[in-house]
């Protein structure tokens, strides 16, 4: 059977074989959600190298875990070593020591700790005999240790930021992100799935980077059939995924989803006391504490608006998924497949899709800088949001690139089926936005508008002078 290449992941693939190259014992920690492709990265990497592999079991006991445990050593060992049942994670560590022992191999060992958070199951004692493996034995030995965990938050505070045994000794960290445009469109050639860029962009704001949603995707059908089958069928992988992804990351997960759906339903983001407000949660520590672990797993990031100061920071939700589940799933799964055909048509499909291509941009400021000819040049991304009065009217932009080099882009981000037509109207409120940007900040410095749209502006007598640079869909699919 024919392997699947490993797309992408350059800079992961560099860290796992500079840990199998070098002179001392290794212990590399992968970090990110469900479906991301952590364990794939690491099998792909260290292939039929690995010396011995488990994975946790969802909701299993400490004795099942144990038990698990121990029948991998009997799988690894070819069944030669003697099966036992372990008292604890102490003696079950200890067992592992003997059975990599009697392998006797030349160059190093790799052991691949796979969902450790599962593995870790409420006062088990499975970190204590972690930290005892590698505090007492592997460290003196040529050794990978991979522990990987989809439980970011869980993984940051129990293992990176470890206060016990294992305090500092992770040597190597990896937190595997969603794949790019560019990755994403890599990953269909590779499937021989042939897409336009514009048909990928469908695709990404429904369901984002994540490789095992994207795997769904067929040959042969459009973006929109695909969305219709993987995510309004009974029979696709979306169509009960949201209520899963959350509760298999977190505990206490009805918390994370008021969240996640307060800020659905928000834009332009919600700051901290505004999510508290939103969601209608009690104001205290459980609430940055929740914030901190949707942010570690990518699920929602933050924005600071210009000028403005850390309290005002906002927190935007960005998995594409979850997102594209509460504003059109949720209520009309019942409907089956045919249903996305009619709600593309429809005013929300209009504000979903800008708001999804904004959060798109967001995501590939490198790109845009690349686009921009500023990539080495210093600068830092915000929003901008004037409230309106009875005398004025608001303002809001996208995206600022604030420069180093006394330049600021303001980032104008349209989604649409063809060039984007400024007329008259258009050009004078846009001066006027810009006017009002530089009277609100007091900025000196020179403004530039930047245009970023699916297929970009349409020259004429109005975008002359006022668009600075005009960027499209292809900037963001550009390879750093």
């Amino acid at each position: 059977m024919k392997r699947t290449p490993l797309i992408g992941r350059i800079e992961e693939k560099r860290i796992l074989g500079n840990a199998l190259q070098s002179s001392k014992a290794e212990m590399v920690s992968v970090i990110g959600r469900r479906r991301i492709g952590k364990t794939f990265l690491v099998k792909s990497v260290y292939q039929e190298k690995i010396d011995f592999e488990i994975t946790g079991i969802q909701h299993a006991t400490r004795r099942e875990q144990l038990r698990n445990f121990m029948l991998q050593i009997s799988k690894y060992s070819g069944g030669t070593f003697p099966m036992t049942e372990p008292k604890d994670w102490l003696e079950a560590f200890y067992l592992l020591t003997k059975f990599l022992e009697a392998k006797k191999k030349p160059g190093k060992i790799i052991v691949f700790l796979d969902e450790l958070p599962w593995l870790a199951t409420h006062k088990s004692g499975f970190l204590k005999g972690l930290s005892w493996f590698w505090n007492s034995w592997a460290t003196s030995q040529p050794i990978v240790v991979v522990i990987c965990g989809s439980a970011a938050s869980w993984m940051i505070k129990n293992v990176v930021h470890n206060k016990g045994g294992l305090h500092n000794r992770i040597t190597k960290r990896i937190y595997l992100k969603p794949f790019d445009l560019a990755e994403t469109e890599y990953f269909f050639k590779a499937k021989n799935l042939n897409f336009d860029r514009y048909q990928i962009l469908h695709l990404y704001m429904a369901m984002g980077g994540v490789p095992h949603y994207l795997d769904e995707i067929e040959a042969g059908k459009s973006a929109a059939q695909n969305i219709d089958a993987i995510c309004f069928s009974e029979n696709g992988l979306l169509w009960d995924e949201f209520p899963k992804l959350y509760a298999s990351l977190f505990e206490n997960s009805e918390t994370h989803v008021k969240i996640i759906r307060a800020l659905a339903g928000k834009q332009k983001g919600l700051t901290r006391s505004e999510i508290v407000q939103n969601s209608r949660l009690t104001e205290g520590g459980g609430v940055s504490t929740v914030v901190g672990e949707l942010l570690h797993s990518g699920f929602i990031s933050t924005y600071q608006p210009f000028g403005k100061k850390k309290k005002d920071t906002l927190y935007r939700l960005t998995d594409e998924f979850s997102l594209f589940y509460l504003q059109f799933m949720e209520n009309n799964r019942q409907e089956g497949a045919g249903i996305w055909q009619q709600l593309s048509k429809t005013q929300a499909y209009i504000t979903w899709a800008g708001y999804a291509f904004e959060n798109i941009c967001l995501k590939h400021i490198p790109q845009i800088k690349k686009a921009l000819g500023i990539s080495g040049v210093y600068s830092t991304a915000s929003s901008f949001f004037k409230k309106g009065s009875e005398e004025e009217e608001g303002i809001q932009f996208d995206l600022l690139i604030d420069r180093n080099d006394h330049v600021i882009n303001i980032c104008e981000i349209k989604f649409y089926g063809a060039e984007v037509t400024i007329d008259k109207t258009m050009a004078m409120d846009y001066r006027n936005k810009m006017a009002a940007f530089k009277e609100a900040t007091h900025t000196r410095k020179q403004v530039f508008l930047t245009m970023i749209t699916t297929f970009g502006v349409k020259q004429n007598q109005y975008s002359l002078g006022l668009v600075d640079a005009s960027l499209t869909m292809d900037d963001l699919f550009a390879r750093l």
